[in-house]
């Protein structure tokens, strides 16, 4: 991690606002088994074309010798996300030495920056310092184009958290509409449990246009109009809110969105910050009023779901998507299998807040 990141973290632990990592392997999702290839690792057929292990590569699997993993994500100064991607990554490096010997690096710009990040990929590829990597796209677009070089290269290719539209061998990341579906549902069993007749919805996130938070909205929607027909979106993903990524903004944001807005009775926030949603909702006395939903764990969460402002902390498992290349890579070079894309939503919920926060409170005391 660089000393930027461990500055953020430093301010995000001050904040309250680190989120819930899972360094525990039985808690994991990353797949022991896959799809067994024939001619695996050195040549793939998929429905895109023919996969060719790079010949200096085949040579280092045959002789069983040392390779070298490379994981690049989107950002390393990223409070919440950023500390759970550096984590992931060594917990990675580890199962991936279980299954084949290899040497881990990291590498991320400080702030997302797709050209930046390509960058410092075709810069380890140059140096011939590549031989299987997992990339964590900032959208599914912005590195398409070097991971289908690099496969047509003959070198395997791993995405992670992000949906990605190029020709890597796996994609393991949640699918946004089913997120989206899963929040709903979530939100739908809440109300009948608790006699909740809520009418007026509104999405939101930190940038609302993106792939994966258009999904997530999309599929919320969706899902609350279809079991609730005369329920009214403020909101939608085709207008979803953006409450950017600062703390303070996201707050303000909300407190204007509210003020604006009087009949809005839920919030979806398809990132950080619904706990900053909640704090709004407390500083314009609408308790019991207004609710909220959001994704990742954080004290700020946790907090709001045992006032009763949020309904449920959506936990994406992001440690277990910086882990994956780790051991899809191994796997794939020692054993011809691929791991497949196994991830789903663990929901924190109001039974398991006071768990979530223990194992919070374990990571920091760590940190």
């Amino acid at each position: 991690m660089t000393g930027t990141a461990k500055r953020m973290l430093l301010a995000a632990i001050a904040a309250g606002a680190v989120g819930l990592a899972l360094p525990a392997l039985a808690q994991t999702q990353i797949p022991t088994e896959g799809e067994n290839v024939d001619g695996a690792p050195f040549e793939v057929k998929r429905d895109w074309g023919t996969f060719k292990l790079a010949d200096r590569i085949a040579e280092k699997v045959k002789a069983g010798e040392k390779i070298n993993y490379v994981f690049s994500y989107q950002a390393s100064g990223i409070p919440l996300f950023s500390p759970q991607y550096a984590a992931g990554f060594e917990t990675g490096c580890k199962l991936g030495n279980e299954i084949y010997p290899m040497e881990c690096a990291a590498i991320a710009p400080v702030q997302t920056d797709p050209n930046a990040q390509v960058a410092q990929i075709e810069a380890k590829l140059a140096a011939g310092d590549i031989d299987c990597i997992s990339i964590e796209p900032s959208t599914s677009d912005s590195v398409t184009a070097i991971t289908n070089k690099m496969m047509d290269q003959g070198i395997p290719v791993f995405t992670a958290g992000v949906t990605s539209r190029g020709h890597e061998f796996t994609n393991f990341t949640q699918v946004p509409m089913l997120e989206g579906e899963t929040a709903a549902n979530i939100v739908l069993d809440w109300m009948k449990a608790n006699n909740k007749d809520l009418k007026v919805f509104a999405v939101s996130g930190g940038d609302p246009t993106q792939f994966w938070a258009q999904g997530r909205m999309k599929g919320f929607h969706d899902t609350i109009m279809a079991a609730i027909p005369d329920a009214t979106f403020v909101t939608t993903e085709e207008n979803g809110l953006n409450v950017s990524y600062d703390p303070g903004q996201t707050y303000d944001a909300y407190r204007t969105f509210l003020s604006a807005n009087p009949d809005v009775q839920f919030i979806e926030n398809v990132d950080i910050g619904a706990e900053h949603a909640n704090r709004a909702i407390e500083s314009l006395n609408k308790t019991g009023q207004v609710f909220t939903i959001g994704w990742n764990v954080s004290k700020g969460q946790l907090d709001g779901i045992e006032k009763g402002l949020q309904v449920a902390a959506l936990d994406q498992r992001w440690s277990d998507q910086a882990a994956f290349g780790g051991p899809a890579c191994a796997q794939f070079l020692k054993n011809g299998v691929i791991l497949p894309n196994t991830q789903t939503l663990l929901p924190v919920l109001a039974a398991d807040v006071a768990a979530a926060r223990e194992e919070l409170d374990k990571i920091l005391s760590q940190q």
